[in-house]
């Protein structure tokens, strides 16, 4: 688990000197950036699952996107990181006027980690791929960070599931890029780590923009700036209104349980309740 004084001091190093991630971006002129996107289908094994799908994310800002299995969140996030082949019609823009393409990082469920390299290596493949020098100190404070300080050295059979999803969450994390594209990055973890990994997100995404899908509506609630739900007989997307920008939200706060509630709605699961 990830101890509070050890996330600070790891986030404190990351921020210090020209390494840091933030320093970075403005070397790089990876301003925040909006993203317009557009997509007229959704296809799974030659299976329509999704039409006229369209969502703006504001630049620097956090949006989730919840819904059940088989509507498509998915294939909607590895459409945008040019994993999946776009449907004639779609339209992914960056309010900037530039290509999307080499600005995204992106994490998928499973953890991807190269299975013959350390943790630490697997946070510095990217750039090396790039040819870039690589940031030893900044990859250690963010293993530090996910509570992962001692596992440098470890290979990702050595690791518990729950461990390689808190690697891959660093190696997404460890990217400038200013856009973050998260598929259920704490779905492994336990209700503690995954608090706590939920503020480090929110801190170290600052000023990016990401996209996340997670199952969890309360997750949803105190990570997103916009929260959008996905689901319905035919499937629509529903705006979750009014959450104010203050984030991580506190999960205890009265004026959430009205929204908890109208996610639970629109999934449908109050009358399973009932």
């Amino acid at each position: 688990m990830v101890a509070n004084d050890t996330s600070s001091v790891a986030i404190a190093a990351m921020k210090d000197g020209a390494t840091s991630a933030f320093d970075k971006k403005q070397k790089r002129g990876c301003s925040a950036i909006g993203l317009s996107i557009t997509l007229p289908v959704i296809s799974y094994s030659g299976k329509v699952i999704l039409e006229d799908f369209k969502i703006e994310l504001k630049p620097g800002t956090i949006t989730c996107l919840l819904g059940p299995s088989g509507v498509g969140k998915t294939s909607i996030l590895k459409s945008i990181a040019g994993i999946l082949p776009l449907a004639a019609g779609s339209d992914i823009r960056a309010s900037d006027g530039e290509a999307i393409m080499g600005r995204i990082a992106y994490m998928d469920q499973k953890d991807l980690l190269l299975p013959w390299s350390s943790a630490l290596d697997n946070l510095l493949i990217a750039a090396r791929l790039r040819g870039e020098k690589v940031d030893r100190h900044r990859a250690k404070a963010l293993l530090a960070a996910v509570g992962l300080a001692g596992k440098a050295s470890e290979l990702p059979s050595t690791l518990s599931g729950g461990m390689r999803q808190r690697v891959s969450l660093a190696r997404t994390l460890m990217d400038d890029a200013p856009i973050v594209l998260v598929d259920e990055p704490f779905s492994a973890l336990d209700a503690i780590t995954r608090h706590r990994l939920q503020a480090l997100l929110a801190q170290l995404c600052a000023g990016r923009t990401t996209l996340m899908i997670t199952h969890d509506p309360m997750e949803a609630l105190r990570l997103g700036h916009q929260v959008y739900v996905l689901a319905g007989d035919p499937v629509k997307l529903t705006p979750i209104d009014d959450l104010g920008d203050q984030i991580p939200r506190d999960p205890t706060l009265s004026s959430l349980k009205e929204k908890y509630n109208q996610i639970l709605d629109l999934l449908g699961m109050q009358k399973d309740l009932g």
